[in-house]
């Protein structure tokens, strides 16, 4: 007998499409938003009241997902069971930050400690580049701190360090500014390196084959410039984080190397060494350290059977519902936070590339559809955007809110008799009762339908804690995601096709397929 089912073989899975969404308008009571509030990990609360889904459906899919057994998946995925079956592997980003479910030892070799100790030396050496004790080839302190990667190897750790960029500033942690080179076209990494000075800049290589290749043409054009100034010796100005096993590891070429492993993926990576050396040199090793701390939090409570205790398991199957028992095959995710600007970006990649399957895991085509197209904008920004199309356009968005009581920075004078950070959560406040219940008027081009449903994400200040608990919380209610509709959530084989075209394009005699020797020339690249 197969061991694992989707949402739609459930017992209850008929009851949840005979279910209709709930009535937002005159719903929305203090009562509701108070019931429909719980703890998300690291100070965090995650509210409900605003989705569009009555206590009947709850207890449905609340039933659904222990008929899938999803926890007993997370716990076995935790413990080291396989579950990246396209590639054999077990998936332990978990381990990265904590042991929810004890530890993982295979072959000898105990994951956690593993983890900790590649944090622990990435600590280290931040440290020492920090005071100054470890200097650049001329003998001048670090300034810059550069990372040079690609998908997962960039977005998250690009996302979280804008995050927290003013934070460390503020409190006088900021030792290097971080910046990031990611994509291929040389005007990327040019516009970054046009703001830094060669003698000053420590940049981070992360490639985890070691054969990434955008990754290592900007580490070719990056020891280019370093060689451009006289006396500089690029080998003492790059990291590695790779695998052991890579052609990067232990090379001479560097002034140093951390390391992960196939047991993480690109995109679950940010809080393994890829995140910690970057990280730990720009925010300091605290600020990491506290950024793990709260990401095993919300991974401890992700381990609740009961979905309406379990933000992350609740999100995923609200999320479930809206997009297989009614048709919204899109997420808007809006920070109202500006240290936000990336974090979108990243959940794109996350839910994306870990949900966007047409296979199941046992490589049957799905029969329902899969992940969400994911977009968002921070707010206000994203009110004066798009919000057009959430409020009156022909399709309903599901909305996940995430909002602070209070600044990372203390300037913040009043206007007009309120803070800047008071007009901000305002204008949060209003949003999500305006999307929920609409307005009526007599000229329909001003009408708002309302029924527009949304979560809120919300805490006291976007710190480490708060961070970390943020970035696991998606994690998680991504996994339960994948677990729902039987997906393997943790391989990416529709990144590969291109990757191998686009060799063909560049081998000797170009590609043999005439389609593809046809734009390769239109563009240039023959």
């Amino acid at each position: 007998m197969e061991r694992w089912k989707r949402i739609d073989e459930t017992a209850g899975w008929r009851d949840i499409l005979r279910r209709e969404p709930e009535a937002l308008r005159g719903a929305l009571t203090p009562e509701r938003v108070a019931s429909r509030t719980l703890p998300a990990g690291g100070g965090l609360s995650y509210s409900y009241a605003a989705m569009d889904v009555d206590d009947g459906t709850i207890a449905l899919l609340a039933s659904a997902a222990a008929e899938l057994g999803l926890v007993g998946q997370y716990r076995a995925l935790a413990s080291g069971e396989v579950m990246n079956v396209g590639e054999g592997r077990m998936v332990l980003h978990h381990l990265a930050r904590g042991t929810p479910c004890g530890p993982v030892v295979k072959d000898g070799r105990d994951y956690r400690a593993f983890y900790e100790g590649e944090r622990t030396r990435a600590a280290a050496f931040a440290a020492k580049v920090r005071s100054g004790e470890l200097r650049g080839s001329t003998g001048k302190r670090f300034e810059r701190a550069v990372q040079i990667g690609i998908g997962g190897s960039d977005l998250g750790p690009r996302a979280l360090y804008l995050a927290l960029e003013r934070w460390a500033a503020e409190r006088g942690e900021l030792a290097l500014r971080a910046s990031f080179i990611s994509n291929v076209d040389p005007d990327d990494a040019n516009g970054v390196l046009s703001g830094c000075d060669q003698e000053t800049s420590l940049f981070v290589l992360v490639s985890k084959s070691g054969t990434t290749q955008e990754t290592l043409a900007n580490e070719a054009l990056v020891r280019a410039w370093l060689g451009r100034k006289p006396g500089v010796d690029a080998s003492r100005h790059i990291v590695a984080v790779t695998s052991e096993t890579s052609p990067l590891a232990r090379n001479d070429g560097y002034l140093d190397s951390f390391y992960i492993d196939d047991y993480i993926g690109g995109r679950y990576s940010a809080t393994s060494a890829v995140g910690a050396v970057v990280l730990s040199l720009s925010l300091g090793p605290d600020a990491f350290k506290a950024l793990l701390d709260g990401a095993a939090d919300a991974d401890r409570l992700a381990l609740e059977p009961d979905p309406t205790r379990n933000a992350a398991l609740l999100d995923a199957m609200l999320g479930v519902y809206e997009r297989n028992a009614l048709g919204r095959p899109s997420v808007a995710v809006l920070p109202y936070s500006q240290a936000l600007s990336r974090f979108p970006a990243h959940l794109q990649q996350l839910d994306m590339e870990s949900n966007g399957k047409r296979v199941d895991r046992y490589g049957r085509p799905v029969a329902i559809p899969s992940g969400p197209t994911v977009f968002g904008e921070p707010g206000t920004n994203g009110q004066h955007s798009f919000y057009q199309l959430l409020h009156q356009g022909t399709d309903v968005v599901p909305l996940q809110f995430i909002g602070f009581r209070k600044n990372q920075s203390g300037f913040d004078p009043e206007f007009q008799g309120s803070t800047a950070r008071r007009k901000l959560n305002a204008n949060l406040a209003a949003q999500i009762v305006a999307f929920a219940c609409g307005k009526d008027d007599g000229n329909p081009n001003k009408a708002f339908p309302g029924g527009r449903p949304s979560t809120l994400l919300v805490g006291d200040e976007l710190d480490p804690g708060a961070l970390g608990a943020l970035l696991a919380h998606y994690e998680n209610k991504v996994m339960f995601q994948g677990f729902a509709w039987n997906l393997n959530s943790f391989d990416q084989e529709g990144v590969q096709l291109g990757k191998k075209l686009t060799s063909a394009v560049l081998a000797d005699g170009g590609p043999a397929d005439p389609a593809l020797a046809a734009y390769a020339r239109l563009l240039g690249a023959l």
